[in-house]
């Protein structure tokens, strides 16, 4: 009872501040909130009171569903269900008859593998929670007591201090006491690659983008330099990691278009055939009475048989399995069969910027250098391009003085390393440095060289408070390099930073080979040089240098950087991916609306998206604080006109889904950082970074990108494509004979009162597995059509009966009946009238069986183009059609004169005039489909004549 009390106490003691704004506030008002000492942080008691209250510093994991419960989730499928009561009544009857129940045996084998093959693809278990657990350290420094203690991450609770150091990994989130020169990798938050330098002494206004919050750090990030001291304000899913797993936890797997289709598909199906089943059965007992309804029974149960098409979920798993191996070999990796057809629907793919649809390489792309603008070309970091004046005429930097001397500097004030590997060009250090170096490359500036000829003797370091970094290099006594105001000079400081704190510092500024003072015109005329590149989305850096007669001592280091000469300003772009345009364009051929959704700048995701023709200049851009005021109907409301949103937050990005969604949109979304995971598994297609992508992404995407290029989900959309055409094209290749099938079995004890039933179970199995499989499985494999990305998006509501695909099922089902049924009756007729055989009467049987396969191969080969004859198409673009046919002919071929395998089919041996005769009724088939194809191809012509 005391402990209990005792826990209600400390949880009224402790206020809920899990809505607070932290990053508004100042640390001494959130140590006074959270009740925490600066110096000697939580007592002992008050982090058990906390714990209880808080509990322990973990990611929750919701229940998923077990491997029980998934196993017996596919046994609900109607088709499967009725296969079922099939077997049953099949084994009952068989048992009666006193007969081995093979039927029944056949069909529950059927059964069981279709629903191991559902199992398979259902079974692998959501690990994106678990991806996000391992993202905490297991140990943290804290002060507790006065004490510096490590303790274990889980049991940090509000209100501790935290201390982080080079190499941390955050295990909270929390408010910045101290900070000295730190930076944190928050990509896996922010998606955006560049470190964060962060100041514990800024206070940010309510409703900064989380990417903005600089006096904030955040569970799961990285410190990659400095020190720091923080107030722990949230842990465990109060945290934003916690909150991007609410998120995931939240989010429900929705069936894909073709789970969709298949219910359908089965639905009508099995309705039409309980239909059919109760017509002949109450119209065979109107005419025969009661006596024949056993017979009438083993009619139901073949019919029952022959309307599922069992080896259907077979075929569509190959036929996916084989979309992902060619996926594969363009760079797209699928993690769950069915978004392999879902890609086909994708009408709205939302991409983010960084790496997808730019190189994720700096590039330096203006300079503007002793008064004059100049424009650079050249891709990635390759040390190859060109420098172009206002005129677009191409320059030499040995012409220009300032720009000469601009370059080495970015050259010399540099940490990264320009390295050439496997015929390509790598940067070691930062992205920003390396767009320097090959900045400075392509002017002809070797480092290696020039780091002898001017070999650093000191440095003053970057920080966040400076924003500027420079370094002193000695000048050799026999080198002849000449800069201008530099004479007698044995030193030379390279500066560069922020434009604006650079320029303070300076007094002079070099124009053509003069120094002169830096006047307001000077310095009016390189802030609007900085505005402009900044509005075109440019990183801008400044650069200045000085002469030095004498080093400094160390502890005045900081004095080089006073009274230096202006150079010029650098502007640079995460430039876009080369193939990306094509990519777009192909994308608005398609019907496909590419969106940019990026946790970047509003200026530079507008560059990158009007570069590649994602918007107009004049278009719309949405922020995240915007979106943060927006009501849900706001959002729809303006979803289908807005094409780039800029400093986006994970909810965010789950929101734009969901709203893209509401307004019927099938979408493709792309991520690679744990803030994207809940829109990954919102969307219909998530789709993760190979490269750069975190695990949690990873798990919680359809499909990952192995070389991050927003050129390879075009190539993927039209595999989904290709896939959903031939998934079309065998689906009614198969149920053309299905529906064929059961309309000859129910006219049967119609037609023919005394002949029975003309296929068992066992027969119409292996129509539907064999002659139906082998050839379907070849279809899969059919190479593209030339206008596959020129159509728009197949609707994902689209019915599988669609365009078409019913009425051509029906068509062709009634000529297979017609055909088979006319074949039934010449073959009973002649069987009967020859009696020196006592089975000869029984063979009528069996050739109805072998018309029915056989003239699947014609319908085989037919069905290949929708358009053109098979005279006109090229037999080799699928040689696999070809081979299923001869092999599924010899094979059925096999089940009539080969002894034990006649035995247990329960067919009889047929002469050759009867083999013929088949053949003779099968081909039919063919030449009826080649006329269909005809017929419908004079009637355009005619319409369009006639026009």
């Amino acid at each position: 009872m005391s402990s209990s009390l005792s826990s209600a106490s400390a949880q009224a003691s402790t206020p809920d501040l899990s809505q607070t704004p932290w990053y508004t506030l100042e640390p001494t008002k959130a140590l006074e909130l959270l009740r925490s000492d600066r110096e000697a942080g939580l007592s002992a008691e008050e982090v058990s009171q906390r714990q209880s209250i808080y509990g322990p510093n973990e990611i929750e994991e919701g229940a998923g569903r077990s491997a029980w419960v998934i196993l017996f989730d596919q046994f609900k499928n109607i088709m499967l269900l009725m296969l079922i009561v099939v077997a049953v009544v099949s084994a009952v009857l068989d048992v009666r008859s006193q007969q081995f129940p093979k039927d029944a045996v056949a069909i529950f084998m059927i059964v069981v593998l279709n629903g191991i093959l559902g199992y398979l693809q259902e079974s692998r278990a959501e690990k994106a929670l678990a991806a996000l657990k391992k993202l905490s350290s297991p140990k943290v420094r804290v002060i507790r007591g006065a004490q510096v203690v490590e303790v274990s991450s889980k049991e940090l609770v509000p209100g501790d201090l935290m201390l982080l150091e080079a190499g941390s990994q955050v295990s909270a989130d929390g408010l910045l006491l101290e900070a000295v020169n730190l930076q944190v990798r928050e990509s896996a938050l922010t998606g955006e690659a560049h470190s964060v330098d962060k100041d514990a002494s800024q206070q940010m206004e309510e409703g900064a983008p989380l990417g903005d919050r600089l006096n904030m750090v955040f569970q799961g990030t990285e410190v990659v330099q400095g020190r720091a001291t923080v107030l722990v304000t949230a842990t465990a899913m109060e945290t934003e990691l916690g909150r991007i797993a609410s998120m995931l936890q939240g989010v429900e797997n929705e069936p894909t278009p073709l789970q969709k289709r298949m219910s359908q598909l089965g639905n009508v199906l099995v309705t039409g055939s309980l239909v059919l089943v109760t017509l002949v059965v109450a119209g065979g007992v109107a005419v025969g009475g009661w006596d024949r309804f056993e017979d009438l029974l083993e009619v139901s149960l073949s019919m029952a048989v022959a309307v599922v098409p069992e080896g259907l979920p077979a075929v569509i798993t190959v036929t996916l399995a084989i979309g992902t191996q060619r996926m594969v070999q363009r760079q797209a990796l699928i993690r769950r069969l069915p978004a392999v057809e879902t890609l086909g629907s994708v009408t709205t793919i939302c991409s983010d910027k960084t790496g997808t649809l730019t190189q994720n390489k700096m590039v330096v792309q203006r300079l503007q250098a002793g008064q004059e603008n100049i424009r650079v070309t050249g891709e990635g970091y390759a040390p190859q391009g060109e420098f172009f004046d206002a005129q677009d005429q191409a320059i030499a930097s040995d012409d220009q003085p300032a720009l000469q001397t601009l370059l080495l500097g970015s050259l010399l004030c540099n940490d990264a390393l320009l390295q050439h590997e496997q015929d390509h060009w790598v940067i070691i250090g930062d992205p920003t440095e390396g767009a320097l170096l090959s900045l400075a490359g392509k002017a002809g500036f070797e480092q290696e060289v020039w780091k002898k000829k001017l070999p650093r003797v000191a440095e003053v370091p970057f920080s966040s408070d400076r924003k500027r970094m420079s370094v002193v290099c000695q000048r050799e006594a026999s080198d002849q390099l000449t800069i201008p105001g530099t004479d007698g000079a044995t030193y030379y400081v390279f500066a560069k930073g922020s434009p604006e704190l650079l320029m303070e510092r300076c007094d002079r500024v070099l124009v053509g080979d003069r120094l002169e003072p830096i006047t307001d015109d000077h310095r009016s005329a390189t802030l609007d040089g900085n505005n402009d590149m900044a509005s075109r989305g440019l990183r801008v850096l400044g650069f200045a240098y000085r002469p030095l007669t004498e080093l400094p001592a160390e502890d005045a280091m900081e004095q080089v950087e006073e009274s230096l000469v202006w150079l010029g300003l650098v502007g640079m772009l995460d430039a876009p991916r080369p193939e990306a345009r094509d990519a777009v364009e192909r994308c608005r051929q398609a019907g496909i609306r590419p969106v940019m959704i990026t946790g970047d700048h509003r200026l530079t995701a507008q560059a990158i998206a009007h570069d590649l023709k994602i918007a107009q200049p004049s278009d719309r851009v949405l922020e995240g604080h915007e979106l943060e005021k927006m009501s849900v109907e706001d959002l729809e409301s303006q979803v289908d006109h807005v094409s780039v949103y800029a400093r986006v937050s994970p909810k965010h990005k789950l929101q734009i889904v969901q709203a893209l969604q509401r307004r019927g949109k099938f979408v493709a979304m792309t991520g690679d950082g744990v803030n994207d995971a809940p829109a990954l598994k919102q969307a219909d297609i998530g789709i993760a970074m190979g490269i750069t992508g975190t695990d949690v992404s990873k798990e919680a995407s359809d499909m990952i990108l192995l070389d991050d290029n927003f050129a390879t989900i075009v190539a993927a959309t039209e595999e989904g494509r290709v896939v959903y055409t031939n998934i079309r094209r065998f689906i009614k290749y198969i149920l053309g004979s299905n529906i064929g099938e059961v309309l000859t079995i129910a006219a049967a004890p119609i037609l023919l009162p005394m002949g029975g039933v003309p296929l068992t179970p066992l027969q119409i199995l292996w129509m539907n597995l064999v002659t139906d499989g082998l050839p379907a499985l070849a279809l899969a494999v059919e190479p593209p059509e030339p206008d596959v990305m020129k159509r728009p998006p197949n609707s994902p509501n689209e019915s599988i009966f669609a365009r078409g695909l019913g009425s051509y099922m029906v068509r062709i089902g009634i000529i297979f009946a017609i055909l088979t049924i006319a074949l039934m009756l010449w073959a009973y007729n002649y069987s009967n009238a020859v009696t020196s055989d006592l089975l000869r009467p029984e063979r009528w049987k069996t050739m109805v069986f072998t018309t029915l396969c056989i003239a699947q191969m014609g319908h085989a080969i037919a069905v290949r183009s929708n358009s053109r004859l098979t005279v006109e198409m090229n037999p080799v673009s699928n040689p696999f059609v070809l081979g299923a046919v001869i092999l599924t002919t010899l094979l059925q071929l096999s089940l009539v004169y080969v002894e034990p395998l006649r035995n247990f089919f329960g067919t009889h041996y047929i002469s050759g005039l009867e083999l013929l005769v088949c053949i003779g009724f099968s081909s039919l088939m063919f030449v009826w489909i080649e006329m269909e194809k005809l017929a419908i191809r004079l009637y355009h012509r005619a319409r369009s004549s006639g026009g």
